[in-house]
């Protein structure tokens, strides 16, 4: 059994139900059909449900509720005039806003009525993710909403486990701080462990245990400090070179009393940049797989697609959305 095919497995074991604000768009539909004729999770679809059932007649929609965001029940924009009202909200706003479907999805994940929201098909990363910041929030305990990336290097590889490692973060935070690097190394851990991973954390850096001396390595070390403080019990360590993290021979030497050294699964960059150019080498040089970006920090779960997204894709962040609610 691959990795894609083990999440798809426990995310029917799971049975979460997820809504697809996007209900309307062609690729998000054909998902939907394959991830409920395969029992993978229960859905929603957000649209008119007379376009949908007319335009895609091909699709066997059976099991899948459709909700009209033209027709949304009043119960919605309460909930969020509720929320937003100390933000300077009206009510007439609150009503019209609950007709836009990113905003309807989620508050149907606020109140109760679908463990996760997947959207990005047709909708900018800042569309998705707005609408979530201001209604689900963030986890207790973390103010920074971030994102990592599965990857999946040749299996029997010996990095991390089976090849399988945690890229953190690579879409979304260009400088974080330390307080935010903390918040990307805890959030990156749990989604670790939403795929069955004990994590091993390294705080990624240019220097290992004060090799070199610079305000950049000083950050990864204030970050490290505030995730012990937080976290105790999380195996993490820092400040680690990429060489003294992933290769034992190299962690035994350059961090001899790590607990992560040489067999880190979970990799949190110092800043954007290298994340991004990291898994980018990693995925084109080493022939690895990349699978996200995925959200986290998020007090329930929401995902954001490629608007490039291919029905496959759809149908595996459903799925992974489904393990991390």
């Amino acid at each position: 059994m691959t990795f894609i095919q083990s999440i798809h497995q426990k995310a029917r074991v799971r049975n979460r139900h997820i809504v697809l604000p996007e209900g309307e768009e062609p690729r998000t539909v054909e998902a939907a059909a394959i991830i409920a004729r395969e029992g993978m999770a229960r859905l929603t679809l957000i649209g008119n449900p007379e376009v949908i059932k007319t335009s895609y007649k091909e699709f066997d929609l059976k099991g899948i509720n459709i909700v009209d965001p033209k027709n949304a029940d009043s119960k919605y924009a309460s909930k969020l005039l509720e929320i937003r009202q100390s933000k300077g909200m009206t009510e007439a706003e609150s009503k019209q806003l609950v007709q836009n479907p990113l905003f309807l999805g989620a508050l149907m994940v606020k109140m109760g009525e679908a463990d996760g929201m997947v959207a990005g098909a047709v909708n900018s990363t800042g569309d998705v993710l707005r609408p979530a910041l201001q209604i689900i929030k963030t986890a207790k305990g973390i103010n920074t909403v971030s994102s990592c990336f599965i990857m999946l290097l040749k299996e029997g590889s010996a990095f991390g486990d089976n090849g399988i490692l945690i890229f953190g973060d690579c879409a979304v935070i260009p400088s974080p701080n330390a307080e935010q690097l903390k918040d990307i190394a805890i959030s990156s851990a749990d989604t670790a462990r939403s795929i069955g991973l004990n994590p091993r954390v390294a705080m990624l850096s240019f220097s290992t245990k004060g090799s070199a001396k610079h305000e950049l390595a000083d950050k990864v070390i204030e970050a490290l400090a505030l995730v012990k403080a937080a976290d105790p019990n999380l195996l993490i360590d820092g400040e680690l070179q990429a060489d003294a993290a992933l290769v034992e021979k190299v962690g035994a030497s350059k961090a001899p009393n790590s607990p992560v050294a040489g067999k880190a699964n979970v990799l949190i960059f110092p800043d954007l940049q290298a994340g991004n150019i990291g898994y980018k080498l990693v995925e084109r040089l080493a022939g690895a797989q990349a699978i996200g970006p995925i959200c986290q920090g998020f007090s329930l779960p929401v995902n954001d697609l490629s608007r490039g997204c291919s029905v496959s894709d759809i149908i595996s962040t459903v799925a992974m959305t489904a393990l991390q609610g």
